[in-house]
């Protein structure tokens, strides 16, 4: 059966799949069009599912606020080649579209919408891992305001919560956590898992030093307070005004930080490297 031209860019139009995938498609279809849709969906899960175990630590972060709520997303790609294709930036503005009318607090609750069968669709087009891999809403009111920043590259994003009406100053808190990326909002707030491990360091630096034991419990709790500073969002040295603490710059406005998100695309992540050689191989098989 002859395929017209038309039929295949009106599927093309339809799902976003290559040409030639829709051309096939309409073969195996005998030129019936919604047929070679569900045909295209169909093996565009089958791809997905199969793509699902790369590892895919590249992409882009988005953020959306709304009346009452913010969200920070991450959305990841295996490359950065990937990251920068039309396909998959359209994809990323359709989602945070989606989060903009609908209030999303887990990726799970992607399943079963049109976002996840435009992911589906994007895995079989790019040939590679799209996932939706993190995201977090925080909730606010009226006399909350809401302070973001997205680096240039869209790979860093920060999103800051404030009870105050004062916009410029979350918009700076946002900034200065980007820049600082604190592990905690105050020293009290530490993971006591992290404090402990950062401790153990430090007590083995002390007695490496030889010095008596009174001497190395005052140097272990001064490295202590000095981590503790440098980690905690009130304690850092504010970025704008290394002068003053990001604490006193609150306390002076009268302001707190009710919460914050910092995303960096990938982290946490790891990833295998592999030689030229193992990549060759891999393709071939």
């Amino acid at each position: 059966m002859e395929i017209k031209a038309s039929q295949v860019k009106e599927l093309r139009d339809m799902s976003g799949v290559a040409m030639m995938e829709c051309k096939k498609a309409l073969v195996e279809c005998e030129g019936n069009i919604e047929n070679a849709l569900d045909l295209l969906r169909s093996n565009s899960s089958l791809k997905a599912e199969k793509k699902a175990s790369r590892v895919a630590a590249d992409g882009v972060i988005r953020i959306i606020a709304s009346d009452n709520y913010a969200t920070i997303i991450e959305i990841n790609s295996e490359t950065d080649f990937a990251a920068k294709d039309a396909g998959f930036i359209a994809f990323a503005d359709e989602v945070a579209a989606f989060i903009a009318n609908n209030k999303i607090n887990n990726t799970e609750e992607f399943l079963n919408t049109e976002v996840e069968e435009k992911r589906l669709s994007l895995v079989q087009t790019i040939g590679e891992n799209i996932q939706l891999r993190r995201i977090e809403t925080i909730d606010f009111n009226n006399s909350m305001s809401v302070g973001s920043y997205i680096h240039s590259d869209g790979k860093l994003a920060t999103l800051v919560v404030t009870d105050s009406s004062e916009s410029e100053l979350a918009k700076d808190i946002a900034m200065h956590i980007a820049a600082s990326n604190p592990l905690c909002k105050s020293p009290e707030d530490i993971d006591n898992e992290i404090l402990e491990r950062e401790k153990a360091i430090f007590e083995t630096q002390a007695r490496e030093s030889g010095k008596d034991e009174s001497i190395m419990e005052k140097m272990v709790e001064g490295k202590v307070r000095k981590f503790l500073a440098e980690v905690s969002l009130t304690s850092q040295a504010f970025i704008k005004d290394p002068d003053i603490t990001v604490g006193k710059l609150l306390d002076d406005k009268k302001t707190e930080v009710i919460g914050y998100v910092r995303f960096k695309v990938g982290e946490g992540i790891e990833i295998q490297s592999k030689s030229f050689a193992d990549e060759v191989a891999e393709q071939l098989k």
